[in-house]
C-alpha cells in the first residue's frame, strides 16, 4: 500500500516531530549542557561518561509519532510497548514533547532548564537507565530482558475491548525462545472481548555486534514465516526518511482500519473466529540519522550503531565536530523556541490528555484496579474433626474457590496454567468457563476438550508465554492465579527476578499506583514424583524468590486445605507482591479446622499444642516443619519418640510463612529475636523438616540466638521412580530418620536409645524393601494417623 495518506504540510510537521524526538535522544546520552546549542559545542558540554544505545532509539521514536497520528485520527485508546532492551531514548523522547514528564517530574519542565534535566537524568548515577523503567511514564514493560513484549502485550489487551497495544519488536529480541512462543498469542485472542495487539517487528540489522537472524533471511521466507504464525504481515522498508514517513502512515492506518474492521464484524455477529491479525515489519537502518562513518569506519546501518556511535568526544576534537555536526543537522533551531519549548505547530502533533499512550490509565493499571469479589473462603473448608485423621486433595476445595471467584468477576480475572488445570485438581473451573481456545477445533474437542472460544482459563505448554500473559494482565489493573508444576517452575526464573524487580522499583515511583499481586501456586511438588522422577525433583525456585526484595516476595508452605484457603484469599487481595504457595495435589492428612487454620495463617508461625507435650515447661528438642510431607513425617517421629520415650518433652513448630524465620530485621514478616528465641528455644536441639533445599533455613535463620542447634532436613537430590516414603528415606526427611537424629542431639538418650535406633533403621530397611517388591509403600507406615 502506498497511497499518500499525508499532505505535504502534515508530511513536514510528522519529519520534524520526528527529528525533535532523534534530536532529544542524542542529547541524552552526550549532553550535560548547551542543550538547545545556542552557542559551539565545547567539551565541557559532553558527559564525562557516554552510557546509553542509540541504535533502535529512532526507529522507535518513527513508530511511536505516527501511532500518535491515528490516536488523533481515530481518537484511539493506546498504549506502547517497547521490546528493544535500551531502546529507553527513543520512548523518553516523545514522552518528554507530549508533555507528560514535565507533568509528572516539575524539574523536567518544558524549558531549558527542565530540558538540561531531561538530559542529565539518562545513565546518569542517581537518574534513570537505558530501559523503559517504572519511572518512564506510559511504560509497562522495561525490556531489561529480552522476550516478553508480545506476551506483556496480549496481557494488557485481554479483557480491555477498546484498547490497542502496539508493541515494537526487537530483531535480536526475535532470536529468543520466549518471543518465538508468543508469536502464537493470537489463538487466544477474542475480538468480541478482548482489545488488539498490533506487533511491528523492527529490523535494523544488527545485535550488539552481529547480524540478526530475522533480517537476514529473503522476504519471502520472513513473510511465510508470519503467514505460518497466523499474522497478516505488513512491509515498510527503506532509509529515506521522507518516504519511509509515506509509506508508515499508509500501512500503519490500513493496518488499524483492518483491526476495526475485525473487531466490528465479530461484535456485530456476536460470533468470534480467529481472524487473521495484522502486524507490521519495520525494516530502517540501525542508529537512522546518525552518524554514517566514525574514523573511516561504518556506523549508520551497521551494529557499531548499537550502543554511543561517537565516543572520547571530550578528548577527541574530530569526534567533538562531527557530534555537533550530527546535531545541529536536526535543526533544533526550527524545532524549538529560544525558551527550549516545542514549538506550537509541532506541539499540536500529540494527542492530549489520557489519548496520550504516556499518560494512559492502562498503563499504571492501579489506577483501573478493583478489588476482586471473592466469596467466604470458610465456604469451601475440610471438615477436619481430630487433627491428622483425615484425609483430602489439597487443591481440590481450592478450585471450587477459584471457579466462584471466576463466576463473580467475570471480565477481570483469569486463571493461568501451562496445561495442568485439571491435572493440578483445580478443574472445578470448567463449571463456570472453559479454556481459551481460538485455534481450529476437531469433533472429539466436545468430549472432555473444555475448550471454548470464550474460555477465561489460559492454558499454553508455555510457561514463559503465560507468565508474560499475566504480567501484562496485572501491571493493566486486573487480577490472576497462576499454578504450575513445582519443577519446571523455573522456566521462568529470569521472568519472576525482571517482575520482582520491576515491583520493587515501581514501589519507589509515587505515582505508580498499586497493582494486583502475582499468585503462583507451585505444585506436583518434589515429594509425590512417584513416576515422573528425578527430573521433577527440584524445590529449588524458593531458594531464588529469596533473593529478591523483601518489600515484594512473601513464601507460603500451607499443609493442608483450610490453610491453604487461608492463604489463597489473603494472597488475593493482596498488591504489589509475588505470593508464591507452595502445596501438592494430592491427598494429604488434614490438621487444622477453619478457625485454627485462620489463626496459624494470622501468625503464620506457631506451636501446634495438640502435637506438643511440654506445656509450662521448657522442651528437650523441638520438631519443627514446613510443607505437607515434611509435616506429616514430622509428626508420625514424634509419636515415635512418644511411645519409646514417654518423658520425654516435645514441642513441635509448624511454619506456614517461610520469611517468619528471618529477623524482623530483614523482612517485614520475620519475627524479632524475643519471639524466636521463645519458639525455639536458646539452647535445646532444634531438627527442622522443610519442603525443600536444606541449606534455605540455615540462610533466612543464621543469625539467630540458637542457630547451632538447628539441624534441617530436606532434598538433598536423591531420588528416582520412588514411592513418597522411600523417596522421603533416601533424603532424610522420614519420620525414622528423625527419631535417630533426635536420639543423636540428646545426651541422655544417646545410648539409651540405641535400641530405637536400631529398629528405626530396621523399619527403613523393611519399608524400601516393601516398596521395591510392591511398587507402593507399606500400608502401615503410608497410613499413618494422628492417634487419636
Amino acid at each position: 500500500m502506498t497511497e499518500n495518506t499525508l499532505n505535504d504540510p502534515e508530511l513536514d510537521k510528522l519529519h520534524r516531530y520526528w527529528q525533535a524526538c532523534n534530536y532529544l535522544a542524542a542529547g541524552m546520552i552526550y549532553l550535560r549542557d548547551n542543550p538547545l546549542l545556542h552557542e559551539p559545542l565545547k567539551a565541557e558540554h559532553i558527559k564525562q561518561r557516554l552510557l546509553g544505545h542509540w541504535g533502535s532509539s529512532p526507529g522507535l521514536s518513527f513508530i511511536y509519532v505516527h501511532i500518535n497520528r491515528l490516536i488523533n485520527k481515530y481518537a484511539l485508546n493506546s498504549i506502547f510497548l517497547a521490546g528493544p532492551g535500551h531502546g529507553a531514548p527513543g520512548i523518553l523522547a516523545p514522552v518528554y514533547l507530549e508533555s507528560t514528564y514535565s507533568e509528572i517530574y516539575p524539574n523536567k519542565g518544558e524549558n531549558l532548564e527542565g530540558l538540561l534535566h531531561f538530559f542529565k537524568e539518562f545513565s546518569f548515577p542517581g537518574g534513570i537507565g537505558s530501559h523503559c523503567t517504572p519511572e518512564t511514564p506510559g511504560s509497562i514493560h522495561e525490556g531489561g530482558e529480552l522476550g516478553y513484549s508480545i506476551s506483556h502485550a496480549f496481557g494488557a489487551a485481554f479483557d480491555n475491548p477498546d484498547l490497542l497495544v502496539a508493541v515494537t519488536i526487537g530483531d535480536g529480541e526475535a532470536e529468543t525462545a520466549a518471543l518465538a512462543t508468543s508469536w502464537h498469542s493470537n489463538k487466544f485472542l477474542n475480538p468480541l472481548r478482548d482489545g488488539a495487539v498490533l506487533p511491528i517487528l523492527h529490523l535494523n540489522g544488527y545485535k550488539i555486534n552481529n547480524p540478526s537472524l530475522l533480517s537476514r533471511i529473503s522476504h519471502q521466507e520472513l513473510e511465510q514465516l508470519f503467514l505460518g504464525y497466523g499474522w497478516e504481515p505488513h512491509f515498510v522498508e527503506g532509509s529515506d526518511p521522507q518516504e519511509m514517513h509515506v509509506k508508515m502512515a499508509a500501512i500503519l492506518e490500513s493496518c488499524v482500519l483492518k483491526i476495526r474492521a475485525i473487531q466490528q464484524q465479530a461484535r456485530n455477529s456476536g460470533v468470534a473466529t480467529r481472524p487473521r491479525w495484522p502486524m507490521l515489519v519495520l525494516r530502517s537502518p540501525k542508529g537512522w540519522t546518525g552518524p554514517q562513518q566514525v574514523d573511516g569506519h561504518k556506523v549508520e546501518g551497521f551494529w557499531r550503531a548499537h550502543q554511543v556511535p561517537l565516543n572520547a568526544v571530550r578528548e577527541n576534537p574530530a569526534h567533538l565536530a562531527q557530534l555537533e555536526t550530527w546535531l545541529r543537522s536536526y535543526h533544533p533551531e526550527t524545532l524549538f523556541d529560544t525558551q527550549g519549548r516545542l514549538l506550537p505547530e509541532l506541539k499540536a502533533l500529540a494527542p492530549k490528555g489520557e489519548h496520550r499512550m504516556s499518560a494512559n490509565p492502562h498503563a499504571n493499571g492501579g489506577r483501573l484496579r478493583k478489588a476482586l469479589r471473592l466469596p467466604d473462603f470458610q465456604d469451601y473448608q475440610a471438615a477436619v474433626g481430630k487433627p491428622g485423621n483425615s484425609s483430602a486433595e489439597n487443591t481440590r476445595p481450592l478450585g471450587k474457590f477459584l471457579r466462584d471467584i471466576m463466576l463473580a468477576n467475570p471480565s477481570n480475572f483469569r486463571l493461568f496454567g501451562p496445561d495442568e488445570t485439571s491435572s493440578n485438581k483445580l478443574d472445578d473451573v470448567y463449571q463456570v468457563s472453559k479454556k481459551t481456545w481460538l485455534a481450529d477445533y476437531l469433533p472429539e474437542d466436545c468430549d472432555g476438550g473444555e475448550l471454548a472460544v470464550d474460555g477465561r482459563v489460559m492454558e499454553m505448554l508455555s510457561e514463559h508465554t503465560l507468565e508474560g500473559w499475566l504480567e501484562g494482565y496485572l501491571l493493566t489493573g486486573r487480577h490472576g492465579f497462576f499454578s504450575t508444576y513445582e519443577a519446571f517452575v523455573h522456566v521462568i526464573d529470569s521472568m519472576f527476578n525482571q517482575h520482582a524487580k520491576w515491583l520493587a522499583m515501581a514501589k519507589q515511583v509515587p505515582w505508580r499506583a498499586a497493582v494486583s499481586s502475582l499468585n503462583l501456586l507451585i505444585t506436583s511438588t518434589v515429594w509425590r514424583q512417584d513416576h515422573n522422577g528425578f527430573t521433577h525433583q527440584d524445590p529449588g525456585f524458593l531458594d531464588l524468590v529469596v533473593n529478591k526484595s523483601p518489600a515484594v516476595t512473601r513464601i507460603y508452605l500451607p499443609p493442608d486445605v483450610n490453610t491453604l484457603l487461608a492463604i489463597s484469599a489473603h494472597c488475593l487481595q493482596s498488591t504489589d507482591y509475588i505470593n508464591v504457595i507452595v502445596c501438592d495435589k494430592q491427598k494429604h492428612l488434614q490438621y487444622l479446622d477453619m478457625d485454627a487454620a485462620i489463626k496459624h495463617c494470622s501468625k503464620g508461625i506457631g506451636i501446634w499444642e495438640w502435637a506438643s507435650n511440654d506445656t509450662g515447661v521448657e522442651p528437650d528438642v523441638v520438631l519443627a516443619s514446613a510443607g505437607d510431607i515434611p509435616t506429616k513425617e514430622a509428626l508420625a517421629a514424634v509419636t515415635i519418640l512418644r511411645e519409646h520415650f514417654p518423658e520425654l518433652k516435645i514441642r513441635f513448630v509448624n511454619v506456614v510463612d517461610l520469611y517468619k524465620l528471618s529477623p524482623a530485621s530483614e523482612h517485614p514478616h520475620g519475627l524479632s529475636d524475643r519471639d524466636f528465641d521463645s519458639l525455639f528455644t536458646l539452647d535445646k536441639p532444634i531438627l527442622f523438616n522443610f519442603h525443600g533445599y536444606p541449606w534455605l533455613i540455615h540462610r533466612l535463620a543464621y543469625r539467630r540466638t540458637n542457630h547451632k542447634n538447628l539441624h534441617v532436613r530436606g532434598y538433598k537430590e536423591k531420588g528416582s521412580i520412588n514411592t513418597p516414603l522411600e523417596l522421603a528415606i533416601q533424603n532424610e526427611i522420614d519420620r525414622f530418620s528423625l527419631v535417630i537424629d533426635t536420639i543423636d542431639r540428646i545426651p541422655n538418650l544417646r545410648v539409651a536409645g540405641a535400641h530405637v535406633k536400631q529398629k528405626m533403621r530396621d523399619m527403613q530397611i523393611d519399608c524400601r524393601n516393601y516398596a521395591y517388591k510392591h511398587g507402593v509403600d507399606l500400608p502401615d507406615a503410608d497410613n499413618w494417623v494422628w492417634p487419636e
